[in-house]
């Protein structure tokens, strides 16, 4: 998979070769800069390659034009790395959003499908009626999941989800993302800088240079002998490598 923007001599993802199993979890790590959240997007069909093939249940979706891209946003869930909700909605209408737009079920369907999702990723009804400029940052990435969830996605992107969280919300979010994973059996995939990731994902992928420089188990990481994975991961204990 490669990607050049436009006016640019350079590559983004400069030859990406990726298998990632369905039902696992996958965490993209690397340098800031390298591509990794610009990866996510093509993924998502948000941002079409300059080359290569992305399949999602043997389908090519790089090939897919007009309407015909609305299967790749029912099939793949994105979770923006500042939750993304909409600040004049409330927290009911911000989650039952994509269910309102899709208009197939009813008001006390939605209503029912709302409550059920707020009490899987650990909220109270109180704050539905809230808007997003008056909850904290780690209720926001947690709405912001419960409303990905709403359409049942079998895949879901996970862009930075615990940015700028405190270590008790991080690893509430990880919980969550590793729950989904296991009762949904959806395929996870997260762009993390965050240490506490390699115990909750199956697999881990160190973007470098525009290519998947290494690709393993996650529970291993941390055993590679690879000099700059190692420089890497020492780098994670202390924050973010920039």
């Amino acid at each position: 998979l490669k990607k050049q923007f436009p006016h640019s001599t350079n590559f983004i993802t400069d030859g990406v070769n990726l298998d990632i199993p369905t039902g696992m979890s996958l965490c993209i790590i690397g340098l800031s800069g390298e591509g990794k959240s610009v990866l996510l997007k093509q993924i998502a069909g948000l941002i079409k390659p300059t080359s290569g093939k992305i399949i999602l249940n043997n389908l090519d979706i790089t090939a897919l034009e007009g309407d015909d891209i609305q299967y790749i946003y029912d099939v793949c869930g994105y979770v923006f790395q500042f939750a993304a909700l909409i600040d004049s909605l409330n927290i009911f209408d911000n989650i039952a959003l994509p269910l309102i737009e899709k208009k197939v079920l009813s008001e006390k369907e939605i209503e029912e499908t709302v409550y059920d999702l707020l009490e899987k990723v650990n909220l109270d009804k109180s704050i539905l009626l809230k808007f997003p400029g008056s909850i904290s940052g780690g209720m926001k990435k947690r709405v912001g999941l419960a409303r990905t969830l709403t359409l049942n996605p079998s895949i879901i992107l996970y862009d930075e989800p615990t940015s700028g969280l405190d270590p008790i919300n991080t690893r509430i979010i990880h919980e969550l993302m590793k729950k989904m994973q296991i009762e949904r059996k959806i395929t996870s995939i997260v762009v993390s800088h965050d240490l506490d990731i390699f115990n909750y994902v199956d697999l881990v992928a160190f973007l470098y240079k525009g290519k998947i420089h290494y690709c393993g188990p996650a529970h291993t990481i941390k055993e590679i002998e690879d000099p700059f994975i190692k420089q890497f991961i020492a780098g994670l204990s202390q924050g973010p490598i920039t």
